[in-house]
């Protein structure tokens, strides 16, 4: 089966196209195609279909395209390609399935000729639908990108007589493509044709300057200029001069984890992965703690020399307690980095980072360990396309779904097998017991970790005989079955003290624990609890990561949690509540302008361990923010909205805004299902809602939640806020004459309750709509007492903000220098503070107030790098905007084109007015070019400096 996009939109089954789809079906299929991997709301698809001149039955239209393409797919045996997600729709196609892919992985790998040859006519040709001609131009300059890059090659091996045609045809379609057109001048040049080189460079400079105003780029006008001057530079190398070898890939580092020493058995297993029948993807799969993880790690160490160019590993994490499975765009970051790809060069959605994976793969011999899956889906991303690579996916699942993969199911181990594994550890002992032996074996239930446990247990004791191993065991074999006796001999030699901490740290949610979040659990001292947790670490009961922090193997866990039935939810409790007011200690050292938001928290009745500094806050924060969620999520349904209330500052300054939005809609479940009561609390979830969507630019969450908050409340402080936000929400939107009222209601509430704080953040705001209706002199003033209000009350954050306004005014009254000195100090204050989401919007302003576009370039490429790693997207789409116009003052079209393109899709989805202007600009042809040229070096620096 195969799907083509670049040409007709065809469905392909056994080598004949699909008749009978309709052309509506064959754009819907072709959108989700495109957008491969990448789950689609109904409403972008909507959008992507009409644009604004939407049918009162779109909606319905796309749930009858998705039908129709769901029965055609099935009957060509493709029941999986089409999936429906909780957000909308997603096309899965496997590798090699639709061309398009196809296209941008022969691209990357050099085989450009190949990678041509695929296109048969215009992309999507015979679609109609408002995306086509945005996705046509993309396409087509991807295309004639890649035929540059094919004609560069064609030249430097000097076949510049046969190019000739083909690239006059090229040029005379795309007669303002620089680089095409000199490669046609140095064909010309080198066919001994100079008069008409030069003719033709000539008849470019001509069309540039009457159809855009523009002189050609420095390069051209040195190709020009050479010809000119029939430059030897120009000609080709002597064929008789030995062309230098390309330099062998020097082999990359290994990324395996150790390899245990005392490995034992699997030797069936071992002889299957050994050898090279079994194809480019293994799957092995088992119950936890059955050795898969062991088992691939130990056979990638026995295959290592077979792979020079790498040996990868990755944990995925799908079966980590209290810990999200790896996404598959996280974990290609991690591989390509792995392999050596620079992080400059590695893209943002998974369809790409997917596409340059297999493209790197393509002619090497690299073995990849996928540690802990989650299922079929979740590795399909990560898998190599034709390559000599070998990977391993181990999974608790059997991956049924994952075509091609060789399935390794791992049993437990083999009385011979597991006896050697014991032997390996006790030594002698299992020798002169084998009757005993056998037994241990049976009562650990021939599972390597519990042997491991029970032998690690034996070897420690010198005095205990196998003998009286078993005895212990068999005393437990009433209690519990198989594979927990292990545990719970382990359990068994613990004194009192150590058994309820162990069993109260399996109630706790979160992943790991520190000594203080251990004392509150169990309601004891601090001292006491790090010496029951290094005790529990001594007896292996416990694994330390990283100094001061204890955390369980999943399995102990398990059995933590299986024998603390008894003990009740007041553990939890206590540690729910020790978090709540060690979280607002840490917020109060780093936020301390705002301790009167916080008033509505309860102080502690017992004491809490204090915060020094801010260095330590943050430090405590950041270590323990997925515990406190975790904690919250699945703890007592009680001061959740006190914890949300307590860490809104931190969340939202340190761009946690998945966290804060798990928080706050817990807080608003929790408050609205306890009633009336909770009513404050309800209202502050909603005005925190709605603050984060607009912090995230889902602009439409943020109003909608802005004004159940108005609706639920009367009490002046959250009022405002929301209507802070809803005039943020107009303010993006140009809807000026809404924002000023929003944000003119605000400041007269801040005023009646005497919220200083608050007051300063409008003005600062309602400054920007002054300034927008051409009110400089108001918006100045509304600053400058904004300003001094800040500083009134010790918000450096505010006094930051207000700075960068500050800037963005005085750029529209033309005092540049003013503006950048005004960007520069709150670039200064955002970086003390460590608010990286923020300090983008700085830069982004200190760029465009450059008046260079050569310092624009480097400022904006520094905003993007921060944009992108804070997921700040209207600071990403302003950025590329900016890079956009920066560089065609540079006269670098293609890079104009493609940063262009990418502001563009982040203002569409953000549904700002800013989406007309740069498509505007797009339009026009002066972004008209290559998407394939990659980020200039200044930009690649920059990102690659922001991500160290």
């Amino acid at each position: 089966m195969r799907f083509t996009l670049l040409g007709p939109v065809q469905l392909i089954v056994d080598g004949e196209p699909l008749t009978g789809i309709a052309p509506r079906h064959r754009a819907v299929l072709a959108y989700l195609l495109l957008n491969s991997g990448r789950v689609i709301s109904i409403e972008r698809l909507i959008d992507a279909m009409w644009g604004y001149d939407q049918p009162d039955t779109a909606r319905s239209q796309i749930h009858a395209s998705i039908t129709a393409l769901r029965k055609v797919l099935r009957g060509a045996g493709a029941v999986e390609l089409l999936q429906t997600r909780s957000g909308g729709y997603v096309a899965q196609p496997e590798p090699g399935q639709v061309d398009a892919q196809e296209f941008t992985e022969l691209v990357a790998a050099g085989e450009l000729r190949k990678a041509l040859d695929l296109w048969s006519g215009e992309a999507v040709e015979d679609v109609h639908a408002q995306y086509v001609s945005g996705v046509r131009e993309l396409w087509h300059d991807r295309r004639l990108s890649a035929y540059e890059r094919l004609v560069e090659a064609e030249l430097a091996a000097g076949r510049h007589d046969e190019l000739l045609d083909e690239l006059a045809a090229q040029v005379a379609a795309g007669p303002l493509r620089e680089k095409l057109t000199g490669h046609l001048v140095l064909a010309l040049h080198r066919a001994g044709r100079q008069a008409d080189a030069l003719a033709a460079a000539r008849s470019y400079r001509t069309a540039l300057a009457d159809e855009q105003g523009l002189d050609p780029g420095h390069a051209f006008t040195e190709l020009e200029r050479a010809v000119l001057a029939d430059d030897p530079a120009l000609r080709l190398a002597d064929a008789a001069q030995p062309v230098e070898s390309p330099q062998p890939r020097a082999a990359q580092r290994s990324f395996l984890p150790y390899d245990i020493p005392d490995f034992s058995g699997r030797a069936a297993e071992l002889e299957r992965l050994a050898g090279e029948h079994h194809g480019p993807v293994v799957t092995i799969d088992g119950m936890a703690g059955i050795g898969k993880t062991t088992l691939a790690v130990h056979v990638a160490h026995q295959l290592a020399a077979r792979y020079p160019d790498g040996r990868l590993f990755i944990d995925l994490r799908a079966h980590t307690a209290g810990r999200e499975p790896v996404d598959a765009a996280a974990a290609l970051e991690t591989l390509l980095r792995q392999l050596g790809v620079p992080a400059d060069r590695i893209p943002v959605t998974l369809a790409e980072r997917s596409a340059l994976w297999r493209a790197e793969l393509a002619d090497r011999r690299v073995l990849a360990v996928l540690d802990n899956a989650l299922d079929a889906d979740h590795v399909r991303p990560l898998l190599p396309g034709h390559s000599d690579t070998l990977v391993l996916v181990t999974s608790r699942r059997r991956l049924v779904a994952l075509d091609g993969a060789h399935a390794l199911s791992v049993d437990v181990l083999g009385e011979q097998d597991a006896a050697g594994l014991f032997e390996r550890i006790v030594g002698e002992r299992a020798r002169d017991e084998p009757e005993a032996v056998g037994e241990v074996l049976q009562l650990c239930g021939h599972l390597p970790l519990a042997i491991r446990i029970s032998a690690a247990r034996l070897q420690h004791r010198p005095r205990w005989t196998v003998s009286y191993l078993a005895d212990r065991l068999r005393d437990h074999r009433r209690l519990l079955d198989g594979v927990s006796a292990a545990f719970a001999l382990s359990y068994e030699q613990l004194d009192e003290a150590e058994q309820r901490m162990f069993r109260l740290f399996g109630l706790a949610p979160g992943r790991d624990i520190d000594p203080y979040g251990a004392a509150a659990l169990a309601g004891i001292t601090e001292e006491e609890a790090e010496e029951l947790l290094e005790g529990l670490l001594d007896a292996h009961m416990l694994l330390q990561l990283e100094p001061g922090r204890y955390t369980f193997h999943d399995l102990l866990r398990d059995h933590a949690r299986s024998i603390a039935e008894d003990d009740g939810t007041v553990p939890v409790l206590q540690l729910l509540t020790y978090y709540l007011h060690r979280s607002r200690a840490a917020v109060d050292r780093l936020f301390p302008d705002s301790l009167s938001h916080r008033e509505g928290i309860p102080q502690p009745t017992t004491p809490i361990p204090p915060i020094r500094d801010a260095g330590q806050a943050i430090t405590w924060l950041d270590a323990e923010r997925g515990n406190i969620i975790a904690t919250a999520v699945h703890g007592p349904e009680i001061c959740v909205g006190m914890l949300a209330l307590a860490l809104r500052p931190y969340l939202d300054r340190q761009a946690h805004h998945d966290d804060a939005l798990t928080l706050q809609t817990l807080a608003l479940q929790r408050a609205r299902k306890l009633g009336h009561a909770h009513r404050d609390f309800e209202v502050q979830a909603l005005s925190d809602l709605a603050w984060t969507y607009w912090r995230l630019g889902e602009y439409e969450r943020a109003e909608e939640h802005a004004h159940l908050a108005l609706e639920a409340c009367e009490e002046p402080y959250e009022r405002a806020r929301a209507l802070l936000t809803l005039g943020n929400v107009a303010l993006r939107r140009r809807q000026d004459k809404e924002a000023e009222q929003y944000l003119t209601q605000a400041l007269d509430l801040t005023r009646i309750g005497a919220d200083t704080w608050g007051e300063a953040h409008v003005l600062g705001i309602l400054a920007l709509v002054l300034d927008r209706a051409g009110r400089p002199r108001d918006a100045r003033r509304h600053l400058d007492v904004a300003l001094a209000l800040h500083r009134k009350v010790g918000n450096p954050a505010g006094e930051a903000v207000i700075l960068n306004h500050l800037g963005v005014v005085l750029r529209h009254q033309g005092e540049l220098a003013q503006a950048r000195t005004r960007h520069e100090q709150a670039a200064a204050l955002y970086r003390e503070l460590g608010n990286t989401a923020d300090e983008a919007a700085a830069l982004n302003g200190l760029a465009e107030a450059a008046g260079d576009p050569a310092r624009a370039v480097e400022e904006h490429a520094d905003a993007l790098a921060l944009a992108l790693a804070t997921r700040n997207r209207p600071e990403q789409a302003r950025a590329h905007d900016g890079l956009a116009r920066a560089h065609l003052g540079l006269g670098h079209p293609e890079h104009a084109g493609e940063h262009g393109r990418l502001a563009l899709g982040l203002y569409e989805e953000l549904g700002v007015p800013e989406a007309e202007e740069i498509r505007t600009f797009l339009m026009s042809g002066r972004g008209a070019a290559g998407a394939e040229s990659g980020l200039p070096p200044v930009e690649r620096h920059a990102i690659s400096r922001a991500a160290g």
